[in-house]
């Protein structure tokens, strides 16, 4: 998995951080949320999404058999 290492200001941060307790996520999980609302939106959204899921996809086909999810 990538990482992915963005500066934000500190209200920021604590609006995400309330919003995912409201929603019962992680800080990770809300900000995905977040982006898949955008993503129809942006089209900058889609194409970086799109190069995370192919990362994501080369990442998987490169794991061993026992480590792989299908």
């Amino acid at each position: 998995m990538h990482r992915l290492i963005i500066e934000v200001d500190q209200q920021l941060y604590q609006q995400l951080e309330n919003a995912a307790q409201v929603h019962h996520l992680s800080l990770e999980a809300e900000c995905r949320r977040r982006l898949s609302e955008l993503e129809c939106q942006s089209r900058y959204l889609q194409a970086l999404l799109a190069e995370l899921r192919a990362d994501a996809e080369e990442e998987q086909w490169r794991a061993p058999d026992d480590q792989r999810v299908v």
